[in-house]
C-alpha cells in the first residue's frame, strides 16, 4: 500500500498547502525542532514566504528512567519544568540542577553547530509555527510549545504531517492553532507515514538553514543588537 509522503520533503510541501493562511504575514516565523523536523519546515517556510529558524529542545529525564521526562530546556535559556512529577517523586533541585546541566552542554553543542554566532531568533509579538515530522506521543513538542510560550510570542502554531489522532486533539487545548496534515488511525508510528524516512543528518541540518538564511536575510548572521 503506498504510503502517504515520499519523504520529509513531500511531507512539508502537502503541510503547507493547508497553513495558506499564515503565507506573506509580517509576522510568521517558522521553527523546526532539529533534525526531522528540518527538511519539513524549509518546505513550509518556502510556500509560506516566512524566515526559517531551529528550535532546540532537550527532554530532561529522570536518571534510570530517561523515558521519564521531569521536564525540559530549551533554546533561549528556558528551563521548563513538570511539577507534578518532581513533587510526586520528591526529585531534589540538586538532581535536577545536574540533569540540567548535561542537557544544556548538549543543546549548546547543537546551538552551536546549527546556529553558529547568529543569536537565537526574537520571536517576541511573532506567529510561530513550530513544525516536527510527526507526533506520537507529543511529548517534546509539548515541551518545545511550553519552552517557546516564555519567550512571549503571539501565537504558537504547531504544524506536523502525521500524528496520532488523540495527540492531535490534546494540543488544542495548549497551543493556539494545530495543524495536523493526516491522523492515522489506528496509528502506529510516524515513519509509517513515510516511503522514505532515513534519519536527517547535521550535515542537511546546516545546508537547509544556510539555504533559508539566503533567501530571508534577516536570519542569516545578523549583529546582535546593541
Amino acid at each position: 500500500m503506498a504510503r502517504p509522503f515520499r519523504n520529509r520533503t513531500d511531507a512539508g510541501q502537502q503541510l503547507a498547502t493547508q497553513l495558506t493562511a499564515y503565507a506573506n504575514r509580517p509576522d510568521v516565523l517558522v521553527l523546526a525542532l532539529p533534525r526531522g523536523g528540518l527538511p519539513v519546515a524549509f518546505e513550509v517556510a518556502q510556500a509560506l514566504n516566512a524566515p526559517l529558524d531551529v528550535f532546540l529542545v532537550r527532554k530532561l529525564g529522570l536518571p534510570g528512567q530517561e523515558e521519564l521526562a521531569i521536564g525540559a530546556i530549551a533554546s533561549g535559556g528556558v528551563t521548563v519544568l513538570n511539577s507534578e512529577v518532581v513533587d510526586t517523586l520528591r526529585i531534589p533541585d540538586q538532581i535536577i540542577d545536574q540533569i540540567a546541566a548535561k542537557e544544556q552542554r548538549e543543546l549548546e553543542r547543537r546551538e552551536q553547530l546549527y546556529r553558529g554566532d547568529r543569536p537565537p531568533p526574537d520571536v517576541r509579538n511573532k506567529t510561530v509555527i513550530l513544525v516536527d515530522d510527526g507526533l506520537a506521543t507529543g511529548s517534546t513538542m509539548r515541551a518545545a510549545a511550553a519552552a517557546l510560550r516564555e519567550q512571549g510570542p503571539d501565537r504558537i502554531v504547531v504544524a506536523v504531517p502525521t500524528a496520532a489522532p488523540e495527540t492531535c486533539d490534546e494540543f488544542r487545548d495548549t497551543v493556539d492553532d494545530i495543524v495536523c496534515a493526516i491522523t492515522p488511525d489506528p496509528f502506529y508510528a510516524v515513519g509509517l507515514s513515510y516511503e522514505d524516512f532515513s534519519q536527517t543528518t547535521d550535515d542537511e541540518v546546516c545546508d537547509l538553514l544556510a539555504r533559508a538564511a539566503q533567501i530571508h536575510p534577516t536570519m542569516a548572521h545578523a549583529p546582535e543588537a546593541a
